[in-house]
């Protein structure tokens, strides 16, 4: 393959890359005002999966339904992990805390998680520069609020916080195990699409609060053009194809676009109040990124 080649790919990677991480950035402040306002995480899952389902449904056919892997676990992970269970936690940790927490400690400390989860799986070790880049982000985690019992939203926006780190960690074990796979964007979404569907979306409506009667015909369209298309395919497809290009650790350096925007959009849109400890907290997450992800060694090369 020709350098220009491999350069047209890279600079591909780049721009998917971007864009993916400003369609988290409204993701993170849409679902807030929609569960805030007219939904219910669990109508927010549904309105993800099932069009996104339908919508895919051909291609299903073509790459197949089962996910790779020898163990159960990754198996669980590919078909359920990215499309249901992650965005479900965050989701609910959105319920609880305000967008900007969950730019800074969901898609904020992803380096953290992706080069954890990448050593314990790989063995790659680190350079010194992402090692310092680690605690950053963790010191930066803290001051937003971490083990800050704030008396919004019942007092439960640590569980929110909480959340929004635990769906972090489990994206980012997907997010290694997909960049080892050898399937495609497609193959992988389509994976997520069909099981989660089928598994996730009946127990959500058994159990959870499936109604839609607080929402109008026109904002159930706009969720699904939002939460379906936008997040549910073209997200996901953008993020996995710049994990091929880029690599998972490189990828997640643009995460630090994501705090940014996401404190921007709460701000904005949603009338969240920043802290100047929450700013400092926001500001050291993003520096962490760009050293824990390998951006400034990458920059270098």
């Amino acid at each position: 393959m020709s350098n220009n080649s491999l350069a047209n790919k890279k600079l591909l990677g780049y721009l998917a890359a971007i864009i993916t991480v400003s369609i988290w950035a409204t993701f993170l402040v849409g679902t807030r005002f929609a569960i805030t306002k007219d939904f219910t995480v669990e109508e927010i899952l549904i309105l993800r999966l099932l069009p996104a389902a339908l919508i895919m449904a051909p291609l299903m056919f073509k790459f197949g339904i089962l996910p790779p892997g020898d163990y159960f676990i990754i198996k669980i992970i590919f078909a359920l992990g990215a499309s249901a269970l992650f965005p479900w936690i965050l989701s609910m940790g959105l319920y609880y805390a305000p967008a900007s927490n969950a730019g800074a400690l969901a898609p904020g400390t992803l380096p953290f998680w992706t080069t954890l989860i990448a050593y314990f799986i790989t063995r790659e070790n680190p350079e010194i520069l992402r090692k310092i880049g680690l605690f950053i982000i963790l010191f930066g985690a803290v001051l937003i609020g971490i083990f800050q019992l704030d008396t919004n939203f019942g007092n439960l926006t640590w569980f929110g916080n909480i959340l929004f780190l635990i769906g972090a960690a489990l994206w980012a074990i997907y997010s290694v195990l997909f960049s080892q796979s050898g399937i495609t964007p497609f193959h992988g979404l389509v994976i997520g699409l069909f099981w989660g569907s089928i598994i996730f979306v009946p127990i959500l409506v058994i159990f959870g609060d499936v109604s839609f009667k607080h929402a109008n015909v026109t904002n159930i369209f706009l969720m699904i053009i939002l939460h379906s298309v936008i997040i549910g395919i073209l997200a996901m497809l953008l993020f996995t194809y710049a994990v091929k290009q880029l690599g998972a650790a490189q990828t997640a350096a643009f995460g630090a676009i994501t705090p940014i925007l996401s404190m921007l959009g709460g701000i904005i849109f949603l009338g969240e109040l920043i802290t100047p400890l929450k700013l400092l907290g926001i500001c050291l997450v993003t520096t962490g990124v760009l050293f824990a992800s390998g951006a400034l060694s990458f920059t270098k090369k």
